[in-house]
């Protein structure tokens, strides 16, 4: 059975009071090691990110550790809201390197009328510098990531089509198709009959893709669960555990700016130990880990 444990009982990263882009939030993280570094690109938010104090702007900030813990960041947003589609700004990015490109989907907010947020696509070359893409499936859809390689020769991509999961592949990252539903909710759970949508991209391992996902119920209390895909048709899934890998316990993942929440973005594999990073009702970015070789308990 895979259970997340908690670093601390605190964020290891927290929002700056004195960068206005920054000042009321930081939360749900990109993460990906490259070169013997941990890159973090996360969620940042001018005010409250419930909307109670007005139209918030979302901006992605980067920062970097050599640890996996202690990071350090840029004073300004890597990606902030300068294109129409991101009239409020990017939100919930997930990273991934294909070759020696880096994808990072994420999703841009509009907030020009109900339902305007879209996939959106960037690519770069060193995390810091990027190039959008534009918008991937024009129609309202968020929660989406490339896998970290292709399978058949394609691009392989999950989004949720709410309250679902689905997958889809491209050969150019324009044309996407061969959509297909394949996380569903269960209606007789008591965790995750609302919404179910992916954390961070999937991690390849030799019994399977090893996916951690987020799972909502009719409460909008937002857990973590896991599960397995087969390596070769991901669409398959092999095993998915019937509990939850981490649940909002502490008192600033159970109130905050959106109470009751673990959400996460990203992961990073270091040494035998996989680092999930987490927002916390969005508040700010904690930090929870499980053993690698737990992922078998799922095969």
């Amino acid at each position: 059975m895979i259970e997340l444990k908690r670093y601390s009982k605190d964020p290891i990263f927290y929002p700056r009071k004195d960068n206005s882009w920054e000042s009321s939030a930081v939360f749900n993280a990109a993460a990906i090691c490259d070169n013997g570094l941990v890159h973090m690109i996360y969620r940042a938010t001018d005010i409250s990110s419930s909307g109670r104090e007005g139209a918030y702007i979302n901006s992605l900030g980067y920062a970097v550790s050599k640890n996996g813990v202690d990071f350090n960041r840029l004073e300004k947003p890597i990606l902030k809201n300068d294109t129409v589609q991101e009239t409020r700004g990017p939100e919930d990015p997930r990273v991934v390197k294909i070759d020696s490109t880096f994808y990072m989907m994420y999703t841009g907010f509009g907030g020009r009328y109900d339902s305007d947020y879209r996939i959106c696509l960037a690519t770069s070359k060193n995390l810091i510098d990027w190039n959008r893409q534009g918008v991937v499936l024009d129609e309202p859809n968020k929660d989406a990531s490339l896998f970290p390689e292709k399978i058949d020769g394609q691009f392989v991509m999950f989004h949720r089509r709410s309250p679902d999961i689905w997958l889809a592949t491209s050969y150019d990252l324009i044309t996407w198709t061969n959509h297909l539903p394949i996380i569903t909710i269960k209606e007789d759970s008591k965790w995750e009959n609302n919404k179910v949508g992916i954390a961070g991209p999937p991690i390849k391992t030799s019994v399977g893709w090893f996916l951690i996902y987020h799972a909502v119920d009719q409460n909008m209390v937002y857990r973590l669960g896991a599960l397995l895909l087969d390596l070769c048709d991901p669409t398959t899934v092999i095993a998915r555990q019937p509990t939850p890998i981490l649940e909002p316990e502490l008192e600033w993942e159970l109130h905050g700016h959106v109470k009751n929440v673990v959400f996460s973005c990203g992961q990073v594999l270091i040494d035998d130990e996989i680092y999930v990073y987490y927002g916390g009702a969005d508040n700010a970015i904690g930090l929870a880990k499980m053993n690698y070789e737990d992922i078998y308990s799922l095969a």
